[in-house]
């Protein structure tokens, strides 16, 4: 009996799968949000826990992480529009490091060279991007460069009648900085000095006229940019060269059709991910609050939608994959919720995850500490 129960025992352990508890924060804005808030999430059954409270600032609307992910940056608002650095600790917490002047408005987006040597953020309204050295000891330096726009392409009034940085990332050599302009309608391209550290202009990739590039990534094997256009909810696909740091369109394809954007008074595009698989791309859609599921053509980079899923909240500003690429969450801003979808792995399609809702003022920005 005793040998019996033993091996018993054996099995059930050897065939038990410890679930894996990962750090998820949450960026927020608006008068209810209070700052950045925390939470744990199970990479094994999805299940997403209650948020809390982990730093107080003001509108930590987009965050990002350095290379090791020992330390969160902010763009927020402390009496003036500041970029914010903090120390992970173990049990979830942030302690703050420091804040520096961002001194061209408020920031829309932050993003960590590769290096982990330093910082950009894009001013939406300033229509400039700002380069921010990072110490060893995880704390932002003051303002090393301002970079301002000029011009916009009129197309849509009003809201691109004057330069408008959106994004901020990097080619994965780190050689090259990419910001999608909405004003604009296009990527601005700079070539970067981690030492400097510095950017400076390379050359642009025009997009579609009055699309209103607002985010953007790389496809899984570098070949291509899938480039988010917020004013007319659609996806460009540009062909990289990555020896030259260039880009060249190939196509548009439409995240809503025209007869749904046309039952919603207001539609605007928010995200774009890739699966690590490189089969899927998403984008968000707020007002329709939807997220879009596009299977991707690993020759040609050319996007077909196969599933427009409700994110079962409302005005979708964000959306990310945990690190397993199993669960998508998505950040309702004006439900003030999180909600967690299935990923079918051989479909890319979406299956909301009931009663795994939780709450998050003024939710903005996802990011996963692995």
């Amino acid at each position: 009996m005793h040998r019996f129960l033993f091996l018993a025992l054996s099995v059930s352990i050897s065939n038990f799968s410890v679930a894996k508890s990962i750090d998820v924060y949450f960026g927020t804005g608006g008068r209810e949000s209070k700052g950045i808030y925390h939470a744990t999430f199970d990479t094994d059954s999805g299940k997403l826990n209650p948020a809390s409270l982990a730093a107080e600032i003001g509108n930590p609307g987009f965050l990002a992480m350095d290379p090791e992910k020992e330390f969160l940056y902010a763009v927020a608002r402390d009496e003036e529009p500041v970029v914010a650095a903090y120390k992970m600790e173990s049990d979830g917490s942030l302690k703050l490091l420091n804040t520096e002047p961002i001194g061209d408005g408020g920031g829309a987006h932050i993003s960590v060279h590769p290096s982990g040597k330093f910082l950009l953020t894009a001013q939406y309204g300033g229509g400039s991007v700002a380069v921010f050295p990072i110490g060893p000891d995880g704390a932002v330096g003051k303002r090393a460069q301002l970079v301002e726009h000029e011009g916009g392409s009129g197309v849509v009034e009003r809201r691109q009648n004057q330069p408008h940085p959106h994004w901020v990332g990097y080619s994965s050599d780190g050689k090259y900085a990419f910001v999608p302009d909405l004003g604009k309608d296009e990527i601005v391209i700079y070539t970067n000095d981690a030492e400097a550290p510095s950017i400076t202009y390379h050359g642009s990739a025009q997009s579609v006229p009055g699309g209103g590039p607002r985010h953007m990534r790389f496809s899984v094997d570098g070949k291509f940019i899938y480039l988010l256009n917020e004013l007319s909810l659609s996806v460009t696909t540009f062909a990289y060269e990555a020896s030259k740091g260039t880009a060249k369109r190939l196509s548009t394809t439409p995240a809503l059709s025209k007869e749904v954007k046309s039952k919603e008074a207001f539609n605007s595009a928010s995200e774009i991910l890739v699966h690590p698989n490189g089969k899927f791309v998403y984008s968000a859609n707020r007002g329709n609050d939807t997220v879009t599921v596009y299977h991707a053509n690993s020759e040609t980079g050319q996007l077909e939608v196969q599933e427009v899923e409700p994110i079962r909240g409302s005005w979708p500003r964000n959306i990310n994959l945990d690190p397993t690429a199993k669960w998508l969450l998505t950040a309702g801003a004006h439900s003030n919720t999180i909600s967690v979808f299935a990923v079918d792995q051989d479909s890319g399609e979406l299956t909301f995850q009931t009663r795994n809702v939780i709450n998050v003022p003024g939710s903005i920005c996802i990011v996963f500490k692995e």
